[in-house]
């Protein structure tokens, strides 16, 4: 069958090459320590969507930084909760989706967090004060500040804080919170999996954010990673600070973060994806230490995958202990 990477067999293997900064662990315990001095401001708001046995509503608190950000929230009426939570990420530049889409899930009995990532499709701020490139992406967003003006900087945090809200929310066991995203979103469960101990489970499909000079040396950068050019284009085009560049990206790749995750992952990917290439998701993959289960789809790309929705609804249930 034609391939778009490496084999298989050599996936398995593939550690990642993106560098990672010698001050890593550093950079993220500061950010731990700026989340924690944040007051979230929460404010719950009853929404207009109705759903039989289910209560729905808009949620926004305060993150990093100041940015009001926003999340829907579904929980099934009190007689038919089970005291499980899912946290749920979306791809890059969308949006929380609509109530109907996580519906199914409360009805389950699951209360479920969906949130917008900040400054992309839905309704969360993005205020943060960066210099030049503002036109297109936001891998790059910061970029050309300090490594503390990272855009996924601020957004890992708000998934970590998202976390923490549905543990301290009534009628849920905060042993028993898992998280939820394909692409951009499987890559911030991911995060927030490594960043937040307590998160008890994780599923993700074709997981974004991470390896980033993988995928700039196998040339698809034209889709989902396209901003790295405009900004070696604009900001650096004879590429001499090429270097400097990638490992500053090391602050927000995933896999850096992947050895962190203590809980069960469960990981969906299509081997013909050339939009997350499989080597890219297999740098964060092989990091993990944590138990795990892949499902592999050889003929699949970046795109639905036939029944993944089903058997990730059953690992939750395994994994967060539902009867």
């Amino acid at each position: 069958m034609p391939v778009v990477d490496l084999s298989l067999e050599e996936l398995k293997a593939y550690k990642g090459i993106n560098p990672k900064p010698d001050d890593f662990d550093s950079y993220w315990s500061a950010a731990q320590d700026e989340l924690a001095a944040v007051d979230p401001e929460i404010e719950l708001i009853e929404a207009a969507f109705e759903y039989p046995g289910l209560e729905c509503f808009h949620l926004r608190w305060t993150g990093v930084g100041g940015a009001r950000i926003y999340a829907k929230y579904l929980r099934p009426a009190a007689e038919r909760q089970n005291g499980a939570a899912i946290v749920r990420f979306h791809g890059y530049s969308m949006h929380s989706g609509s109530w109907m889409s996580h519906a199914g899930l409360a009805a389950s009995g699951y209360h479920v967090f969906a949130m917008d990532c900040r400054g992309q499709g839905g309704l969360s701020d993005d205020n943060t004060q960066i210099t030049g490139n503002t036109r297109f992406g936001h891998i790059v967003r910061g970029l050309s500040d300090s490594p503390e003006k990272l855009y996924y900087r601020q957004v890992f945090l708000d998934t970590v804080q998202l976390a923490r809200i549905a543990m301290d929310t009534e009628g849920v066991d905060p042993d028993r919170v898992g998280a939820d995203g394909g692409s951009q979103g499987g890559g911030l469960s991911l995060a927030c999996a490594a960043l937040e101990p307590r998160i008890a489970a994780a599923a993700v499909r074709f997981p974004f954010l991470s390896d980033y000079r993988r995928v700039w040396e196998m040339d698809l950068i034209d889709k989902a990673y396209k901003e790295l050019v405009y900004w070696f284009k604009r900001f650096d085009p004879r590429h001499l600070k090429e270097d400097e560049v990638f490992l500053r990206l090391g602050y927000i790749d995933i896999q850096h973060l992947a050895d962190r995750i203590r809980c069960p992952v469960r990981m969906a990917t299509g081997l013909m994806d050339d939009v997350c290439p499989p080597s890219s998701q297999f740098a964060a993959w092989n990091r993990i230490t944590s138990e795990k289960e892949l499902a592999v789809y050889p003929d699949f790309g970046h795109e639905y995958l036939p029944g993944h929705d089903d058997d990730d609804l059953q690992f939750f249930r395994l994994s967060l202990g539902i009867t």
